[in-house]
Parts: C-alpha cells; structure tokens; sequence
C-alpha cells in the first residue's frame, strides 16, 4: 500500500484531493510509470502508512499522504514551536525572532518554519546560529529552493537539520500551495509563535489550522498603533510574549 500512495502522490504531485480520488476510485498503478517516477525522486519518504509519520498530522485537515524529506527526519520527534510571521517585518520583529529563538532552542525546542522571506527564514537562522534543530516546511517542490535568497541555509539544512514538502520533484510553488503549506507547518508545531503579522495574512491562516487543532499561539506584541496582526491575537486571547519564559513556563 505505501508504493501505492508514494505512486499516487508522485504521479500527482502531491495534491490530496487527487490522490484521494484515485484512491477511492481504484485506479490502476502502471508498473512501468511507477518505476520511472521514482527514478526521479532525488529526496527520502514518508507515507501516512509508516510508523515514523508523525500523529499530529494524521489528525489535520488533509492530512499528506506522503512526505518528501531532506535531513534528520528524527527531528520530528522533539519538542517543537512554530515561529512565524510577516515577510517584511520590521527590525524590532527580526531582533526579537533572533532573540526569543536563541532562549527557545536554549530549552531544547526545535524550531519549525516555511522559510519564505522575513521571520520564516530569520527563525530558520537563529536557530542554526545558536546550535538549535530547525524544521522547513516548503511550499513548492521539495528540490525547488524558495525563495533563492534562502538558498544558503537550504544546503545547510538539508543535511544538518530537515526540510518536508509533500510536493515531490523541483516543483515551482503555486499561490495556492502556500495556505496548504500552513496546515502542515500548524500540524509539527506542538505550539505556535507569531512576531510580527497582518491582519489578513498566510501568518494567520497558519494561526487559525493551529487553533482548530488546539494548539497555544503565543504573541510578541506590535506598538499600540499596529491595530491588526499580533495585538489583535493578544486580544483575542493569544499570551502576550515579553521574555522567553513566558513562552517555557506554560508549556513545561
């Protein structure tokens, strides 16, 4: 069965809803394309199917059927926190992501990200900067370094930490492939933490898969004229983060 959904997820290029429907339809493996798509699969997998897939993603919305991965997939096993936020934050954002990441890896938790541009790729850093484990969730293929501006901590990641997609191949990422990205992102986080966000935002579509699946979110508060983003989530119940140990005390 575990060659029947790395097929189907290969064939179509990791998208649930088409694996789903060839799965309930019982389409047929083509021996021979089967062969030839794996041949081209330069990463490792997981399936569903397998005892080190982890059991906070069975549990999401849509759950992949098939990880791609790069790197220690053991990681997937420690304490984790999401840390996420805006694609052009601020240098106040950048100084507290490095910041509070140093003190979190410090308390042995590993770091889990996008690595898109800003806070995803400043977390990513940090935690490489300070001897942490970090964990990247791509939105594109799982050979498809994205951004190129993130190809750096990319090569140093693939062997020394761990980079997942449940895209195969060097696929370019779609728009759309980005809120799927964050229900995964969501589902490896045991909590979450948001620096810097707006109100309307991939940030908070990662925040809304992490409370449908009944996880904290933790937030850095804005300056009292940031009206959306993480002031709205302390509002809204989110705990306000001034120190690491705010984030360590409630889940330690």
């Amino acid at each position: 069965m575990e060659e029947i959904l790395l097929y189907f997820a290969l064939k179509y290029q990791g998208d649930f809803h088409a694996i789903m429907t060839a799965i309930e339809n019982k389409e047929q493996v083509d021996k021979d394309e089967a062969k030839a798509l794996k041949a081209r699969l330069k990463a490792h997998y997981l399936t569903i199917l397998s005892p080190l897939y982890p059991t906070s993603l069975k549990n999401i919305q849509c759950p992949p059927f098939v990880l791609f991965y790069h790197g220690h997939i053991e990681f997937l096993k420690e304490p984790s926190i999401g840390v996420i936020g805006m694609r052009h934050p601020s240098d106040y954002g950048l100084y507290a992501t490095n910041h509070l990441v140093k003190g979190l890896v410090e308390h042995n938790l590993t770091i889990v990200s996008g690595m898109a541009i800003g806070i995803d790729g400043a977390s990513h850093r940090a935690a490489i900067r300070h001897h942490g484990h970090t964990i990247a969730v791509l939105g594109g293929g799982i050979d498809y370094i994205y951004p190129k501006s993130n190809t750096d901590i990319y090569e140093i990641m693939k062997d020394e930490h761990l980079i997942i997609s449940e895209i195969p191949y060097n696929i370019l990422p779609k728009r759309t492939d980005f809120p799927k990205r964050n229900r995964i992102i969501a589902g490896l986080s045991d909590n979450l933490l948001v620096v810097e966000a707006q109100e309307k935002s991939g940030t908070m579509i990662t925040v809304g898969c992490a409370l449908e699946q009944g996880k904290d979110v933790f937030a850095i508060p804005g300056r009292i004229y940031d009206h959306g983003g993480c002031n709205m989530l302390i509002g809204q119940g989110a705990k306000l983060v001034n120190k690491v140990e705010d984030i360590i005390e409630d889940i330690y």
